[in-house]
């Protein structure tokens, strides 16, 4: 065996392999450049997915002859001079790496001027061999053309996807670029096609708005958190806003763009039970940390880093998106519908602004007076169809109970809310007579119902609602039953329910036996594979029992080590979801308001506990359309 020293051309090919992938990553390192050279506008240009020819013009601060020699030497860099300065790196590049390994594998041209120079110098490269080096008459600023990647290595150039996949590579990485420096305009052309472009005006908001447009930027939830050292801010959509995968999530920590399996997780766990298991939301979020707790050097591309604190960070990130998302006080019902238009982000095409509401307004509910006549003009009717809804909705509430609580509310006169469980928080609507608050507590009014499954409603200002009732009603319980912090109410089994179980469930009852109980579930060993039931929640019937344990059993076995908020979430789900009415129960026009009063009362009414939604929107303009009555 011999071993010799490998050639520059060699190692600046393996280098090269390193650092350059594919033609997204010979823009990211360009750009990246051109943030550090100080820029507010950049272009850049592609054509052929960038296989054929990548541009990025800048207004940057530029470089002097001398300086743009030494540019495309392999590790000559202005951004770092010894090793304790990566500890409190301010740039987005600084290996030194990026611009001669792209000239190692394709046609380079640099051209760049600084200020105070009369002329510029154009730089070429073919190769990885200097073919020239000249002054130039340039604007202020650097070009650099990088064409034929990868010609001459063969290899790797057929590893590069189909062009239209290469292009969307570079696009989606633009995008994330843009929001993570709003204050900078950029352009992205495709095949002499204008694909992107931003305003430069240092607001996020506006970014988002100029990529995705009003159907994304009018569904926004702004995060704002602080803790000591972590400070987190950006935007959020509702629930009901999602895509197939993350590429439309962008984290951001102290300016660079990464990748975090831990932040990931935090978002993901703080819309829990909100979105289907496909799904995930749009995410915009900046995070600024202390420099000396993270290390952006563990890859070439520094797409990841390594954090100090990774459950610190967890948790903070957790924290924000969780507030984030909890509606506000004076947000309607109508505001989580799921719209109907574009499938993939279930948007609607032409979205209506929400009427503004001002904090001396009446919050949370429109007071609509065109209700049905079956509210006034029978009023005894009225409160029997209540009564009657109610035992369907709360089938724990006993008839006298009802009555003693409607003549509590009518002696004084004060607002009835119809949730078995009262939200303090929640402003009450005052009114003189019970049959007036039915009419004005949902900004929907009820129509009718379809396959006795979907209520159908029509909005304060237009447009159609249809709403899953078993979903709708499984939200409403499920926000009951965890606002009861100490032991859920119970009913004792006469009988008491003994069940042949396997030796992980024996396990998980004997580990989680006091979160049960808690729950509604009192429970007991009675031998080596048997255990007894004795209490379970009110709310659901005895006849059920069985098998919602066993649902419940079944789905803490599919978790790893459940934590005891994993187990109350599922135990309160599948509560909820066993306790709801049913697709097939029919319901009348005052027990299709109670749903609708009741969903507005929820803390998360977008979707049912398992991520499927609620509600869905038809607006007046879908309606139109849908019957050709507009282009």
């Amino acid at each position: 065996m011999t071993i010799h020293i490998l050639d520059d051309v060699t190692v600046d090919k393996i280098a090269a392999g390193e650092v350059v992938e594919r033609p997204a990553s010979v823009i990211k390192e360009l750009v990246e450049n051109s943030i550090d050279a100080q820029a507010d506008k950049i272009e850049i240009e592609i054509m052929a997915g960038g296989t054929s020819f990548m541009r990025v013009t800048d207004n940057g601060i530029g470089m002097d002859n001398k300086n743009a020699r030494l540019c495309i030497l392999r590790h000559a860099t202005s951004k770092i001079q010894q090793v304790d300065d990566l500890m409190k790196i301010n740039t987005l590049g600084f290996r030194g790496e990026a611009l001669p390994s792209i000239a190692a594998v394709s046609r380079f041209c640099l051209m760049t001027r600084p200020q105070d120079a009369d002329l510029g110098t154009v730089i070429k490269v073919n190769g990885g061999r200097t073919d020239e080096i000249e002054d130039v008459g340039c604007n202020i600023g650097t070009t650099i053309k990088v064409e034929d990647l990868f010609f001459n290595v063969p290899a790797r150039k057929k590893f590069l996807k189909t062009t239209t996949t290469e292009a969307n590579k570079i696009n989606d990485f633009i995008i994330k670029l843009a929001f993570s420096k709003p204050h900078i305009a950029f352009k992205l052309i495709n095949n002499n096609k204008m694909t992107i472009t931003t305003p430069g005006n240092n607001s996020l908001y506006d970014a988002i708005e100029c990529i995705y447009g009003a159907k994304v930027s009018e569904e926004l939830l702004p995060v704002e958190y602080i803790d000591e050292d972590i400070k987190i801010t950006g935007f959020i959509t509702k629930p009901a806003i999602i895509r197939s995968s993350r590429s439309w999530q962008t984290l951001i920590v102290n300016g660079r763009i990464i990748t975090s399996r831990v932040i990931y997780k935090a978002i993901d766990n703080a819309y829990h039970s909100l979105l289907p298991k496909s799904g995930y939301p749009f995410v915009v979020l900046n995070i600024e940390l202390d420099k000396r707790t993270i290390d952006i050097n563990v890859h070439p591309q520094k797409a990841e880093v390594k954090f100090e604190d990774e459950s610190r960070l967890f948790k903070a990130v957790y924290t924000a998106i969780l507030e984030a998302i909890k509606p506000s006080n004076n947000q309607q019902l109508s505001d989580f519908a799921v719209p109907i238009a574009d499938k993939a982000l279930h948007i609607e095409e032409k979205p209506s602004i929400p009427p503004k509401i001002t904090p001396k307004q009446t919050p949370l509910f429109t007071a609509n007076h065109s209700t049905s006549s079956e509210f006034s003009s029978k009023p005894k009717q009225s409160m029997q169809d209540f009564h009657k809804a109610q035992e369907i909705l709360h089938p724990s509430i006993t008839t006298s109970t009802k009555e003693n609580t409607f003549n509590q509310v009518k002696e004084d006169k004060a607002s009835f809310d119809f949730s078995a469980e009262p939200d303090n928080n929640t402003p009450q609507m005052k009114s003189n007579s019970c049959e007036v608050d039915v009419k004005e507590a949902s900004n929907l009014i009820p129509i009718g119902q379809i396959d006795a499954c979907f209520i159908v409603a029509q909005g304060p200002n237009g447009g159609m609602y249809i709403i899953d009732q078993h979903a709708a009603h499984e939200r409403i319980l499920y926000d009951k039953f965890a606002k009861q912090t100490d032991k859920i109410a119970v009913q004792p089994l006469l009988v008491h329910l003994f069940l042949d179980v396997g030796s992980q469930e024996i396990d998980l009852v004997e580990k989680y036996q006091q979160t049960l109980y808690e729950l509604g579930f009192n429970v007991e060993l009675a031998g080596q594979n048997q255990i007894r039931l004795k209490e379970i929640p009110a709310d659901i019937k005895e006849s059920d029992a069985e098998p919602i344990f066993r649902e419940i059993l079944h789905s803490l076995m599919q978790l790893h080590a459940p934590t005891p908020q994993e187990i109350r979430h599922s135990c309160l789900a599948m509560t909820a979801c066993k306790a709801a009415i049913k697709a097939g129960d029919i319901l009348n026009i005052t027990q299709m308001k109670i749903i609708l009063n009741e969903l507005a009362h929820t803390t998360l009414p977008y979707t049912c506990p398992h991520g499927r939604p609620t509600i869905i929107k038809f607006s007046t303009y879908d309606l139109e359309k849908m019957f050709k009555r507009v282009q």
